[in-house]
């Protein structure tokens, strides 16, 4: 059985993801933005293997959050499916950065850096990401005047492009995106089209299958299916770029 650490499991497909691998029998350490968030996972928590805290949007609860997981010993496989979506306005995390950046973009960057390397990484996108610029001038929103959807989608083509990245430079660990779809959770919205089931399928079976098809690594998927990502997230160039400006934006380099 495998060792899961899934951020963002105190609801959505997050906590869909971290029922499914437990009933399985997998060891799944789960992550809640606050105590009283935590208190969500209460029925789940005698069953995992932890419940880890720390907000997101915040660099160094993010830090902080990284040697709890660290003092959980090593992971076999971690889903970075924490984000957030649409705000009126450009929030400040405590840096002072995008709060949609520091959460979607920001954070997986930083716990990727700084937990101990897995066997497996997965991290949740969003089929939006296509409709991003690839323009790395203004990631952090203080010079363009802020748009919400257009923000969550950069921060998308940004961690996909991520997950492609490692991929290149580690390539002992499987490295993979994911499109979960538009599903029913607090993000998507009570009338989302798509399957909730399935939206989590892809992310458990990464996490764990040994299904040859499942043990492969650079590539963006949607139920099951290799999609095509937009040019950006293959374009070497573009992923240097982006892990050079993360690393300035967060002062830890990843390569």
């Amino acid at each position: 059985m495998a060792r899961i650490f899934i951020t963002g499991s105190t609801d959505g497909l997050g906590l869909a993801t971290a029922r499914t691998l437990l009933n399985e029998g997998h060891e799944v350490l789960l992550h809640a933005r606050t105590r009283a968030r935590a208190a969500a996972l209460d029925d789940l928590a005698p069953q995992a293997a932890g419940v880890v805290v720390g907000d997101l949007s915040s660099a160094a609860e993010t830090r902080d959050l990284a040697e709890q997981v660290n003092a959980h010993g090593p992971m076999d496989a971690i889903i970075h499916n924490a984000g957030v979506y649409l705000a009126s306005g450009r929030v400040a995390t405590p840096e002072g950065h995008s709060r949609t950046l520091a959460v979607n973009v920001l954070a997986p960057y930083l716990l990727t850096a700084l937990i101990e390397r897995p066997h497996r990484l997965i991290y949740v996108s969003s089929g939006m990401h296509h409709g991003a610029s690839g323009n790395l001038q203004d990631i952090d929103w203080t010079e363009r005047r802020w748009n919400a959807s257009v923000a969550y989608a950069e921060s998308k083509l940004h961690v996909t492009a991520l997950s492609a990245s490692i991929a290149r430079h580690w390539p002992h660990v499987l490295s993979n995106c994911v499109d979960p779809g538009w599903v029913p959770t607090k993000m998507g919205g009570a009338g989302a089209p798509d399957d909730l089931a399935m939206g989590h399928d892809t992310q458990s079976w990464l996490a764990v299958s040994d299904d040859p098809a499942a043990l492969v690594s650079g590539n963006y998927w949607h139920h099951r299916r290799m999609r095509k990502p937009a040019p950006e997230v293959t374009d070497t160039d573009f992923q240097d770029r982006l892990t050079d400006k993360l690393a300035e934006l967060t002062g830890v380099t990843l390569f």
